[in-house]
């Protein structure tokens, strides 16, 4: 007799009739946890040692990160996905108050001019990279007691666009641009996915894009700064301009197939946040465009799947979920790679599963292991190669 992926004793939450889980998915993204071990190690070990003493500073932390984000995904691929709809009013909250404590000081941590980040008993983390899939699982519960009250504007789409413009305004006050895009972005999928009118989407998106474009002219910053490095990144190249400048150099340099794993010259206190949102221009530098476009095209196969697996998910809350999770890790991997070669502005998101940060991995490691647990309850089974006996 063949035996589930994991042992039914370990939680309680199994539903029977459950079949394997898309092997693809989880070996794909295991493959590119290491393939990023790797490469966070040779891109942070300049840095790491001129800081720490210790070339292995920022790979241990990441291991330590990894060590938590793995219990995440076994949590999130064991219990059945269905179960967190009980938690999506508390977890709504939780994300309410998470983007809150950034503004209290004695907790707040900043960055430049953003309050992103928060500080606990020595340990720093992001509160928006919870918030993206705690609000997500609310917002799939959501849709799916409202199914039927969508297509009026008034007790379906108001009550969603007056909970995202709190999150929205919670987001724009740190300010975290690129983190607001994802989540807001990720949650008009959803919202339209779930059975939305495009109708109230387009005029709300328009009505939100024309309040942004007035404010950024009215009064210029840091996101219309960055729109002008896109335009001509060559016009402040040692000022604002000076990373998408420096990640230029490194992508360009590396060629079709790169100096070689280790010799890259711009992780040498050129590009800043190596370990960071500018690891894929250490990759580019190192690897080459070959290597570099190979690493895409994993992600690419890692949407795929998770796609797949929201068309079969066996109900709207599993389908909306899963589309989200996809969603959103596919709209967070172009903004960081497509702003380090200047198709848009730099937005400072992490590269999911490359880049160092606990916060990101256990966000993105627990929604992966939520799609491997819709994967195991999908209505048309798919093949897999690899089987366990």
């Amino acid at each position: 007799m063949k035996r589930l992926w994991f042992s039914k004793r370990a939680l309680p939450s199994s539903i029977s009739g459950e079949h394997e889980p898309d092997r693809s998915l989880v070996t794909a993204v295991f493959v590119l946890i290491v393939f990023g071990l790797v490469m966070l190690f040779s891109a942070s070990s300049a840095v790491s040692y001129a800081r720490y003493g210790n070339t292995y500073h920022f790979l241990s932390a990441q291991f330590i990160n990894l060590a938590v984000g793995l219990v995440a995904f076994f949590i999130g691929a064991r219990v059945s996905y269905r179960w967190w709809r009980k938690f999506a009013l508390p977890l709504l909250f939780a994300s309410v108050i998470l983007l809150s404590l950034v503004f209290i000081p004695g907790l707040r941590v900043s960055y430049g001019s953003a309050y992103s980040w928060i500080s606990l008993f020595g340990h720093s983390f992001q509160p928006a990279e919870f918030v993206k899939i705690f609000f997500l699982i609310y917002l799939a519960t959501w849709l799916e007691a409202k199914k039927d009250k969508l297509h009026s504007f008034a007790s379906g789409s108001l009550p969603f666009f007056v909970i995202l413009a709190i999150i929205s305004l919670l987001m724009i006050a740190q300010p975290d641009w690129g983190t607001l895009f994802i989540i807001g972005v990720t949650a008009l999928a959803v919202f339209f996915i779930g059975g939305g009118k495009f109708s109230h989407i387009f005029l709300v998106v328009l009505a939100v894009s024309l309040g942004l474009f007035l404010l950024f002219t009215l009064k210029p910053s840091y996101p219309s700064e960055r729109f002008q490095c896109l335009e001509n990144p060559s016009a402040n190249a040692s000022g604002k301009c000076y990373q998408v400048n420096q990640a230029l150099i490194a992508v360009g340099s590396g060629g079709w197939f790169g100096r070689g794993l280790g010799a890259s010259r711009q992780k040498y206190f050129y590009l800043p946040e190596v370990w960071g949102d500018s690891i894929f221009p250490v990759i580019a530098e190192e690897t080459g465009f070959i290597v570099s476009s190979l690493l895409i095209l994993l992600y690419l196969f890692i949407f795929y799947r998770g796609l797949l697996i929201a068309r079969d998910a066996p109900d709207i809350y599993g389908r909306v979920l899963a589309a989200g999770i996809v969603i959103w890790l596919a709209l967070q991997t172009f903004l960081n790679i497509g702003g380090m070669i200047n198709l848009i502005p730099i937005t400072g998101v992490p590269l999911p599963f490359i880049s160092a940060g606990g916060s990101a991995i256990f966000a993105g490691l627990f929604a992966i292991g939520i799609l491997v647990n819709i994967s195991r309850q999908t209505k048309t089974p798919r093949k897999l190669k690899h089987r366990s006996r």
